[in-house]
């Protein structure tokens, strides 16, 4: 006869993979605001782009040095969105091991502990190059001295 597992066995199996699916939800919040921010610096380019080649002087240099941020901001954040969504596929994976593992009575205890581990880890490191690119961003959003007119106050 056929081996299949108890209702009760599945329902544990269910409980136990419930952690990894509520940080599946976190990380698919951080890859919406990932995309948002993507998608911002990409419009922002765009609109600096168009006004570099009718820009002379310090105004042409204020420019080059916003595209060339934007730049850098763009390939972080396309680093921490690779990495939120290897975080993903990670968490994705041990969900799919503890029931591959109950079902075929499996022992793999130590894979999925360790695919856990390594999907912390690349998640951590796309919240780390998440908040590199937020501190690039107030970078460019610091107003210049000279538009402040201390010496005027």
């Amino acid at each position: 006869m056929q081996y299949s597992p108890a209702v009760t066995t599945i329902a544990q199996t269910i409980q136990l993979s419930l952690s990894p699916v509520f940080m599946l939800a976190g990380i698919g919040a951080l890859i919406n605001v990932l995309a948002g921010r993507l998608s911002r610096v990409v419009d922002r380019a765009r609109a600096v782009e168009s006004l570099h080649p009718r820009s002379t002087g310090p105004e042409h240099d204020r420019h080059v040095w916003e595209l060339r941020l934007l730049d850098r901001r763009m390939s972080v954040i396309n680093m921490a969105l690779v990495l939120g969504v290897s975080s993903a596929v990670m968490t994705c994976l041990v969900v799919a091991m503890l029931f591959v593992a109950e079902l075929a009575k499996l022992h793999i205890g130590t894979a999925v502990a360790l695919s856990f581990i390594l999907a912390m880890l690349l998640l951590i490191a796309a919240l780390v190059s998440f908040l590199i690119e937020v501190r690039m961003s107030l970078t460019a959003i610091h107003i210049r001295p000279e538009l402040l007119e201390k010496d005027r106050a």
